[in-house]
């Protein structure tokens, strides 16, 4: 019986353009998780960099001119027990990252709804702060905040003074909010009104308020323009991380004049 020629010829063309595109993706697949691998290092380098950048921003420390790892090595980083308020000493590696801790169910609490201003659900236990001294004594308290705002959660960093009441300036390193209204946070003109402003009062407790109209006072700074619900989230997150819940007990400990740095501290 005669056949129909013309089945075999497609059906091999179908199988040759399915094995070239399967080996296409494998040798893509090869090569993207080939420079993965090759790049990690590179990667991780810049990723440091950038942190150490963020924080120097923070701390006013970061010129034209400067060299970060030269600026940096004058900060020492320290880990803090956020229920004690006490350093951690032991048991704490040296990449340790407090954002993957608060995920991490052994590592981190979950903050009652009542208490979690800064709506982040869960808490690292311990926090990574940054102390920059002088002569062994501490000039600047560098502390991490995070918290929601309209549509993304903030991240970022912000700088005290060794009164431990006094802005020195702040810094977010990673944000989602609305171009042009609450992505404001991130321009420079509304970040340089925050140094030299109150954040805590004479008791260590939170005290700043973002107002509109024009800040009044050292305990005030101007509320972002038309961005009303980034502004309540920016407030909450610094009123969570200076209160109870953050970093007030570790402030309230700590002693900038002793080479111990903490009062109490064993």
């Amino acid at each position: 019986m005669p056949t129909d020629s013309s089945t075999g010829p497609k059906q091999e063309s179908v199988v040759r353009t399915i094995l070239v595109a399967l080996t296409v993706c494998l040798v893509c697949s090869i090569i993207v998780a080939s420079a993965a691998v090759l790049l990690k290092d590179k990667q991780l380098k810049n990723a440091s960099l950038d942190k150490k950048r963020n924080i120097l921003i923070a701390a006013q420390l970061l010129t034209a001119s400067t060299d970060i790892e030269q600026a940096f090595a004058n900060i020492e980083r320290r880990w803090v027990d956020l229920e004690s308020g006490k350093f951690v000493t032991d048991n704490i590696p040296s990449n340790y990252d407090q954002r993957q801790a608060a995920k991490d169910p052994a590592a981190s609490v979950a903050i009652d709804a009542k208490q979690d201003l800064a709506k982040i659900g869960r808490r690292a236990k311990v926090a990574t702060v940054y102390l920059v001294k002088n002569k062994g004594q501490i000039e600047t308290i560098i502390l991490p905040i995070h918290g929601k705002g309209l549509f993304s959660t903030l991240y970022g960093f912000i700088a005290l003074k060794a009164d431990k009441q006094t802005i020195v300036g702040l810094k977010f390193y990673e944000q989602g909010e609305t171009p042009g209204l609450g992505g404001e946070v991130e321009n420079p003109r509304w970040l340089a009104l925050w140094p030299g402003k109150k954040l805590l009062n004479d008791e260590g407790q939170p005290a700043l308020t973002l107002v509109k109209g024009g800040a009044k006072n050292e305990y005030q700074v101007d509320a972002l323009s038309g961005a009303s619900m980034t502004t309540r989230g920016l407030q909450k997150m610094i009123d969570y991380w200076l209160g109870e819940q953050g970093f007030s007990k570790f402030l309230k400990r700590l002693d900038v004049n002793s080479t111990a740095a903490q009062k109490g501290a064993a």
